[in-house]
């Protein structure tokens, strides 16, 4: 689709704002949690972004390096950084849910908390160079540019991101699928019946700790949903309209926090016994906006 250049500088200067807003408000946690980290380069990616954007659109050329850029090099930059946002939304999706379930299992305790923010910032690091290698050298990405002169270039064509509601379609129906699963009874334990037999003690444990790994995961889905129900509405308008997402809109920090959240969610019910839960003696990671206390 085609935008105007102030209507993508709109876009990215908004983005920039909500960004480092979100990022200012977790700067007490932030560096605890790969998503953390991530959010800064994001932030920063945005910000680099915008003044290129703004300088380019208010000279109409400009000199950096010894390079003269042109307007055409506004369209360029968005195209080419809408890509590499789109490369890395998977491998956000697991680096994060590595880091959250070595938080969880408490294997992130063996290694210095200077050492854990020294290997976030090397897999930060490390994914934007790939997805940068993969966008030149592996995918079909072929930059669309008008051929108008650079004085008066008003339009830059801009690729929509798929890759987002893929994710966000993978990620609810996992987290569907396990609520579904704490819902229903095991087998076997489908009601009350008469036997002649009182149930062994193994048996008895193990139907305790299914109640008490089904009421662990329905708190988490209240506890997630009363956080981040708005957001899912408008992420579902997104999936059933044909609406589609600049693709250099489509990874920001609200996105983030949102994955987040939905991370932790998941690998608590996953990996955390439910008696450390309801104790509250879980190490839970970093979330600025879901409170996961359990009773």
């Amino acid at each position: 689709m085609h935008l105007s250049i102030p209507s993508i500088l709109l876009g990215v200067g908004a983005k920039c704002l909500l960004n480092w807003g979100l990022v200012l408000l977790q700067r007490n946690h932030i560096c605890r949690s790969f998503v953390g980290v991530f959010s800064i380069s994001v932030s920063v990616a945005d910000t680099a972004l915008t003044l290129a954007v703004a300088a380019l659109h208010l000279q109409g050329d400009g000199l950096f390096l010894g390079l003269r850029l042109t307007r055409h090099h506004v369209c360029l930059l968005v195209q080419i950084l809408g890509q590499i946002y789109g490369a890395l939304q998977w491998p956000i999706v697991v680096a994060a849910g590595l880091d959250h379930y070595c938080t969880v299992s408490q294997r992130s305790q063996l290694v210095p908390a200077r050492a854990r923010k020294i290997i976030r910032s090397f897999v930060t690091s490390l994914l934007w160079n790939l997805a940068l290698l993969y966008v030149f050298l592996l995918s079909d990405f072929f930059p669309v540019l008008e051929e108008e002169s650079p004085y008066l270039l008003q339009r830059c064509w801009v690729f929509h991101m798929p890759q987002i509601l893929q994710v966000a379609m993978a990620l609810l129906l996992t987290a569907g699928c396990v609520v579904l699963h704490a819902g229903w009874p095991p087998l076997g334990c489908s009601g009350p019946r008469l036997s002649k037999h009182p149930p062994l003690k193994d048996q008895t444990i193990d139907q305790s700790e299914t109640r008490s790994r089904r009421e662990i995961v329905h708190q988490a889905s209240w506890i997630f949903l009363n956080t981040w129900a708005l957001f899912l509405f408008f992420l579902a308008a997104f999936l059933l309209l044909p609406v589609g997402i600049p693709a250099y809109l489509g990874l920001n920090v609200p996105w983030l926090c949102f994955l987040n959240s939905l991370l932790i969610g998941v690998v608590l019910c996953a990996v955390c016994p439910a008696s450390q839960l309801a104790q509250g003696s879980a190490a839970v990671p970093p979330d600025s906006f879901c409170d996961w206390r359990f009773s």
